[in-house]
């Protein structure tokens, strides 16, 4: 619960190495993971190369240094192409390759992502997630020579920590809990979930940054802004479709 409760994002490493068995301890609790059928259609591609580090870094990833720097960086894909040569060798007809499917091993794949990353932490070691894989999907699938029906769904920078990173804060309970049935928020709820989070010093500093009026406008016209949705979401489905994942006749 400690390791839970405790949990930071690292994104300065040290130089240390991490040893074999630790590793094979991560990529065990990740495998023990809840997923869909026990099909495990999911793929870990364990990255240590420094050339390859650099390239994913550079082009799947905005050029976020954590990337680069990080012994290991673990790219989570869904993948729907063991299986499917499987059945196929078996003469059953695999029927996956559309939007479901993929969307059953996003969902597999992050529960194994998460998996890692509490074994990694219970280790000693520090996590980072990167949603630039979603925005990066095809260079991705490009660096890693990733073949039709795999899709990275997420990655994560590993190593032991170089920083002492503080803890972000999260929304009361009751902003994400829900008692039998949905109960949709008031004005008034809204006001309250958020008056804490909104008053942090360090988000007033972003607002004031970038001259908006609040921190909703943080994200909505910086962060996470609508060009930048619209944009990214045409061309994460023209990957999904390019991968053979977009079939639903």
């Amino acid at each position: 619960m400690n390791t839970l409760f405790e949990h930071t994002s690292i994104r300065k490493f040290s130089s240390k190495k991490i040893e074999e068995p630790v590793l094979e301890n991560i990529i065990e609790a990740a495998a023990r993971g809840s997923n869909t059928g026990n099909m495990q259609i999911y793929s870990i591609v364990v990255t240590r190369d420094q050339t390859l580090k650099t390239e994913l870094c550079k082009r799947g990833h905005f050029g976020q240094a954590s990337i680069e720097k990080a012994p290991i960086v673990m790219t989570f894909c869904a993948d729907l192409n063991r299986f499917t040569k499987w059945c196929e060798l078996r003469n059953a007809e695999p029927g996956y390759d559309n939007f479901l499917s993929f969307y059953t091993a996003t969902i597999d794949t992050t529960i194994a992502a998460q998996n890692a990353c509490i074994a990694a932490e219970a280790q000693g070691l520090g996590i980072c997630y990167f949603g630039t894989t979603n925005y990066c999907a095809d260079e991705i699938i490009d660096i890693l020579h990733l073949p039709k029906h795999v899709v990275p769904v997420t990655t994560i920078a590993l190593g032991y920590p170089d920083e002492k990173s503080k803890k972000t804060e999260r929304l009361p309970h009751k902003a994400i809990v829900h008692s039998e049935t949905y109960t949709d928020f008031s004005n008034e709820d809204i006001e309250n979930i958020y008056a804490e989070k909104e008053a942090i010093p360090e988000y007033q500093g972003y607002i004031r940054d970038n001259n908006l009026e609040n921190l909703a406008q943080v994200f909505t016209k910086v962060r996470y802004n609508t060009k930048n949705n619209k944009t990214f979401s045409k061309k994460l489905l023209e990957t999904l479709k390019k991968q053979g994942f977009m079939n639903n006749d």
